[in-house]
């Protein structure tokens, strides 16, 4: 690889794009989000631009959050779901302009959303266009986060420390412009680059210079299930409901603003009844780490759900988020079953989430 700090990376695919699964270091990496600042590549995600006059109308009647309200410079989190109230992707839009949206996408429910976008989006009211292969997309989390894209763009650290969640400011750099969002994704400090492709390797090395270390998926990922953040594919999929995946938690769902798709299921959900599954956080007992799926059973031996991702955290020991029965309560313990190579007796305390507050 040609960037600087990237001559030691292992890489994964993931949805057909290759991702860094670490630099050589991974409890280097995870430290750095927790006294410095991390450096990651998140290119590999999908991101569309919706332009037009009637932006706003045609995105807001596809997702569960108020993306109407938004004025240009903020952002939110939001799901678009299927007519029964299951979920497509999770989203994080960003206006940018009074009628343009930029929105962000993870790559294993990237092409679900852009079908649904297709569909549903009339093009003579919103233009749509996929700029995936033309921007490139960095993050920068930790405590020091604000101090390195700082340096790396001239924005002031106090005006970066300041911005609410998912807003997001422009800058041009070396010729290009680029939007600086402020990201709570891993439940530390974070901002996310997006920038058009071809600025990509000049951006990661202003910030390996303001000290930023590079860090891949597998540091992000320990950090992920710590923040209790749901990975579509992983944690969630098309067979989940909102509320099931905490996503009105993650204050992605309004349930004030006018109709979209899926919305009488969502709001029955809310208003008259409640969801069957949940998920939870689970704190594995040693170091075993259970295959995605493996279940969880009751002192019974009745089925109460399964785990999801599960990772060793430097901190936390072996953790998990999984899809629980509503009614195990938290502290609950509970035991993991998986196939012959499984071991026995493995078990687990059903915890809130987030792990780390």
């Amino acid at each position: 690889m040609s960037v600087a700090g990237r001559e030691a990376a292992t890489t994964v695919e993931v949805a057909g794009h290759p991702v860094v699964l670490h630099y050589g270091d991974t409890a280097a990496e995870y430290a750095a989000l927790h006294t410095g600042a991390l450096l990651v590549d998140r290119g590999f995600r999908h991101r569309l631009t919706m332009t037009g006059p009637k932006a706003a109308d045609a995105l807001g009647g596809l997702v569960t959050n108020d993306v109407a309200a938004l004025e240009p410079g903020h952002g939110c989190y939001a799901a678009v779901l299927t007519a029964k109230g299951k979920i497509v992707s999770d989203l994080r839009v960003f206006r940018t302009a009074p009628d343009s949206y930029l929105v962000d996408a993870p790559p294993r429910s990237a092409r679900a959303w852009a079908d649904t976008a297709r569909k549903y989006v009339n093009p003579r009211l919103a233009r749509q266009a996929d700029v995936s292969e033309s921007t490139t997309d960095i993050g920068v989390f930790g405590p020091r986060a604000h101090h390195a894209v700082h340096d790396a763009t001239g924005i002031g650290a106090a005006a970066l420390a300041a911005l609410p969640a998912y807003a997001h400011a422009q800058v041009e750099i070396e010729g290009a412009m680029v939007r600086v969002a402020r990201v709570p994704d891993l439940g530390v400090e974070g901002f996310e680059l997006f920038a058009p492709r071809e600025a990509h390797d000049a951006l990661w090395r202003r910030l390996l210079s303001a000290g930023a270390m590079p860090g891949g998926l597998e540091a992000w990922e320990i950090a992920r299930v710590e923040a209790g953040r749901p990975e579509w594919g992983l944690d969630m999929d098309e067979n989940t409901l909102v509320q099931e995946a905490n996503l009105d938690e993650l204050h992605a769902i309004s349930y004030t603003k006018g109709c979209y798709l899926g919305q009488e299921t969502v709001a029955r959900v809310h208003f008259r009844g409640h969801v069957n599954r949940h998920l939870r956080g689970l704190r594995l007992t040693g170091d075993v780490l259970p295959p995605a799926r493996a279940g969880l059973v009751d002192d019974t031996g009745k089925s109460i759900g399964e785990i999801r991702s599960a990772v060793l955290s430097p901190r936390l020991g072996s953790i998990a988020l999984g899809m629980v029965r509503r009614e195990v309560a938290l502290g609950s313990a509970v035991e993991l079953r998986w196939d012959d190579d499984g071991p026995r007796g493995a078990t687990a305390t059903v915890h809130a989430l987030p792990f780390l507050a």
